[in-house]
């Protein structure tokens, strides 16, 4: 049982470590943060589907990524806060690809992006508005949702494909 723990928390903590490195990449690139952001970062979302420290790990590091990179506090209070909505969406289909035959796991594995997309489109607009005066807000979801799409659609997917093969010996 102590191994277990041990393993959780390294793994969390790993993944916070990544997601800090990927964001101040992306924020060297100036692509990190505003209206139209592309975080690399964000392809890190799918890990929920195959582990759970990757819930914990996902908000730590999106919250210390946004403090190290200078965004406003109501940036560092709402976006990790997307950010757990999003990886307990995918960690939830990851659950459901377990219980499912081969076709419903394809089927979550698809959406495992979904949740992220979503819960970033939805929450970061009104935050942008309210913490950097960002308009119009219809403006910031169509940008925000795209760079999600980016990121978590196109990256994430790559990174699920990529560890598929390496499952059972990277997430026991």
């Amino acid at each position: 049982m102590k191994n277990k723990n041990v393993l959780y928390l390294v793994q969390a903590a790993m993944i916070a470590a990544l997601y800090v490195v990927l964001t101040m990449l992306a924020n060297a690139l100036g692509i990190a943060s505003g209206n139209i952001q592309v975080r690399f970062s964000e392809a890190l979302t799918i890990l929920p589907f195959f582990t759970s420290a990757a819930v914990p790990g996902l908000y730590v590091g999106c919250l210390v990524a946004n403090v190290v990179t200078g965004a406003a506090i109501w940036d560092i209070i709402f976006g990790p806060v997307a950010t757990l909505a999003g990886a307990l969406g995918t960690w939830a289909l990851g659950r459901m690809a377990i219980s499912g035959g081969d076709r419903k796991k394809r089927v979550c594995q698809w959406l495992s992006p979904l949740p992220p997309v979503i819960a970033n489109g939805v929450i970061i607009p009104p935050m942008l508005k309210y913490a950097y005066g960002i308009v119009p807000v219809w403006f910031s979801a169509v940008t925000v949702t795209l760079g999600e799409i980016i990121s978590c659609g196109i990256f994430g997917l790559l990174l699920l494909a990529a560890l598929q093969k390496h499952r059972r010996r990277l997430f026991p």
